[in-house]
């Protein structure tokens, strides 16, 4: 009897919170039971378990940002697993996308995955259906949690309950209370009385510098410590518009009494609020310069730190850039790993992908806004845009807008949308480069990612004439290639290398209609190209992402 071939199999766990993590026999350990009995059960088609264990224990399934995801995905793209055991589909992942990508990685390396409990095949497409059905129910659960989660965010702040995060200068955090730290607390009142008495945050950044006043070191959960830094303008700036040191807590603009002591008098309050107020104003009214920089108070670097609009002068010719505070501060440690950024390109790289992914945010649209209108709605669209060496990452609040069609071409692109319980993440890999004498942000394949779309009408013209000439033929108006031919004035090798185009996948007609197609890929090109019928073959063979 001839012995079946070894189907190598992996297991993957995966659990929300870290709850009884600690116990002998913990949820993991069920779930990688009962796979494991279910590989022992089909040992007779070859399955054997092989490999590491792949748990991720305390991790979201609402991102694939997960340890044991990535050491799976990794082993699949060695091609070391044949087929990835699940106890539940939604162990693997709650988001459509992230599933998509995962399935892609699969069919990739000719592998499949199994639920425990759940049979589908993900190589039929009523599989896939059945399995996009399943899992649009596992991502409208996750999002029902997120909303039960931000009502009860909402509801302990109105009680004036705090909620966590960075604990503000003046207080610690005690039994998930906020408590006045004395010492601290006459460090925030020093900085309110000298911004009264010299009405500029830039001389109190210099004032506090002199004093040796810096903002607050505390010690996270995980033993980290963070702050303890010099204060710059935006810190200042949040610190002096903080409504917490008036023992109030602040959820989504709106004041509510809070369960802490304040530590500034109303009086001392008052009159810097007035002063703030009256800065701001002269500030709008002065004459704003042309190109005024877009991200201001919305770009960081990949450690956390503001990058500031900064300009440089050569020859006459005045060029921008966005550079991190840890090095106009003169703290190069502290600084990530890209520490200036050309303003145009990030500019126009977000403007760009904001246009892709949203509903009705179209190019045109976006082009008849002045800068000041782009700013603000920016301001509304994105929370925060993290820029490193090799990724740009766009944070976005959640909410209606998101195109998923738009997410999908932005994710068969390389670029991956992370959805998170009140928030989406548009992570791109990208890296700067100087391109004829310009500074370009490219991505992995070396491509220009701020290339605007360029339509190629010799292209778009042969594809409107390939469907024309084919709905002539097989609706029997025209009798042979011969008679078209004759009709047309041509050839008939010219009109068999036309009608070849009418047999493009959908999603490369639609690319080529928006000008996404590659740049080496002209009418010319095609013509001499021999197409082939299959879809995957064509987005190999002419340069697209493969599905």
């Amino acid at each position: 009897m001839t012995r079946p071939p070894t189907v190598r199999c992996a297991i993957y766990t995966r659990k929300s919170s870290d709850e009884g993590l600690e116990q002998s026999f913990n949820s993991l350990d069920a779930q990688r039971e009962a796979c494991a009995a279910y590989i022992a059960s089909q040992a007779h088609e070859g399955w054997r378990l092989t490999g590491p264990s792949y748990d991720d224990g305390g991790f979201s399934g609402g991102s694939m940002e997960r340890p044991g995801l990535q050491r799976l995905l990794a082993d699949l793209g060695q091609g070391r697993i044949d087929v990835v055991i699940v106890y539940k589909v939604d162990r693997l992942t709650r988001s459509l996308a992230d599933f998509a990508r995962i399935v892609e990685i699969l069919d990739a390396r000719g592998a499949s995955f199994v639920s425990v409990t759940q049979h589908f095949n993900t190589t039929s497409s009523m599989g896939r259906l059945t399995l996009n059905v399943l899992l649009s129910f596992a991502q409208f659960e996750r999002e029902v949690t997120g909303e039960r989660i931000r009502d009860k965010v909402a509801a302990s702040r109105r009680k004036g309950m705090w909620m966590g995060g960075t604990p503000p200068l003046g207080y610690d955090v005690r039994d998930r209370k906020l408590v006045v730290n004395d010492e601290e607390a006459e460090r925030v009142r020093l900085i309110f009385e000298r911004y009264g008495d010299l009405r500029s945050v830039k001389q109190l950044v210099a004032d506090l510098r002199t004093r040796g006043i810096t903002s607050k070191r505390w010690t996270t959960q995980a033993g980290g410590t963070r702050g303890g830094g010099p204060y710059g303008r935006g810190n200042l700036y949040k610190l002096l518009r903080n409504r917490v040191y008036l023992g109030e807590a602040v959820h989504k603009g709106t004041p509510y009494p809070g369960e802490h002591a304040a530590i500034v008098p109303q009086e001392l309050w008052e009159r810097v609020q007035a002063i703030l107020e009256t800065n701001r104003v002269e500030r709008e009214n002065r004459p704003r310069v042309a190109g005024r920089p877009l991200l201001t108070g919305l770009i960081v670097d990949d450690r956390g730190n503001m990058m500031s609009p900064s300009h440089c002068l050569k020859k006459g010719r005045r060029y921008r850039y966005y550079t991190s505070q840890a090095v106009l501060q003169h703290r190069p440690e502290t600084a990530g790993t890209l520490t200036r950024v050309s303003a145009p390109a990030i500019e126009q790289l977000v403007e760009d992908r904001l246009c892709a992914l949203m509903a009705g945010a179209g190019r045109r649209d976006w082009e008849r806004l002045t800068v000041q209108e782009k700013a603000r709605r920016l301001a509304v669209l994105v929370r925060r845009i993290e820029v490193g060496a090799e990724r740009v990452r766009i944070t976005l609040p959640h909410g209606d807008g998101v195109d998923p069609g738009n997410a999908l071409r932005l994710m068969q692109r390389g670029e991956s949308l992370i959805e998170d319980v009140d928030e989406r993440i548009l992570e791109i890999p990208a890296r700067l480069k100087t391109w004829g004498g310009r500074r370009v942000i490219v991505g992995p394949d070396g491509q220009d990612l701020t290339a605007r779309p360029r339509v190629d009408e010799a292209l778009v013209k042969a594809l409107a004439r390939a469907h024309r000439w084919c709905r002539r033929l097989a609706s029997g108006q025209v009798a042979s290639v011969s008679d078209l031919a004759t009709e047309a004035g041509c050839t008939k090798a010219y009109i068999r290398q036309i009608l070849r185009l009418a047999f493009l996948a959908p999603d490369l007609v639609d690319a080529i209609l928006r000008g996404e197609q590659p740049r080496r890929l002209t009418l010319a090109t095609m013509l001499e190209t021999d197409i082939p019928l299959a879809w995957n073959e064509q987005r190999r063979l002419l340069g697209f992402p493969s599905r």
